[in-house]
């Protein structure tokens, strides 16, 4: 499955719901299934700035490609923290940053988020694209 069709995927579940409040609880259902960090990163340096709530977020580079971890302090934050990692982890590097992901407008997670929970995503993404990116560094050196 290609990062777009993840997209695609989650913009279908989402249209299942016609108000907000059951796209809380969704995500807020995607944040119990959200796949833990080993207790051994959720330290300072994995610690992403720029969020109100504490978000944990690793990445292993397993076979050409990034496999994402994360935890949060907050529920609705674990579930948006997912959906980042169902859409981007076991991507190549390259894929990571090519990504548009318009389904985060599409899907009116921006425009339905307070502003301090608007940065903590743009937070996990660039976190997320500078993983990426470094990966990049590293195997051109």
């Amino acid at each position: 499955m290609t990062i777009e069709q993840a997209e695609q995927q989650l913009i279908e579940e989402f249209s299942y719901f016609n108000d907000w409040m059951d796209k809380y609880n969704y995500i807020i259902e995607l944040g119990k299934e959200l796949p833990l960090i080993d207790s051994q990163y959720k330290t300072p340096q994995y610690l992403i700035s720029g969020c109100q709530s504490q978000v944990w977020l690793h990445a292993d580079f397993v076979e050409g490609k990034l496999v994402f971890s994360a935890d949060s302090d907050a529920i609705i934050t674990k579930g948006i923290v997912n959906l980042l990692i169902k859409v981007l982890s076991n991507r190549t590097p390259e894929e990571i940053l090519a990504a548009k992901l318009d389904f985060i407008d599409e899907i009116g997670l921006r425009a339905h988020l307070s502003p301090t929970r608007s940065n903590g995503l743009n937070s996990m993404l660039k976190q997320m694209k500078m993983y990426a990116t470094a990966k990049v560094i590293f195997l051109q050196s």
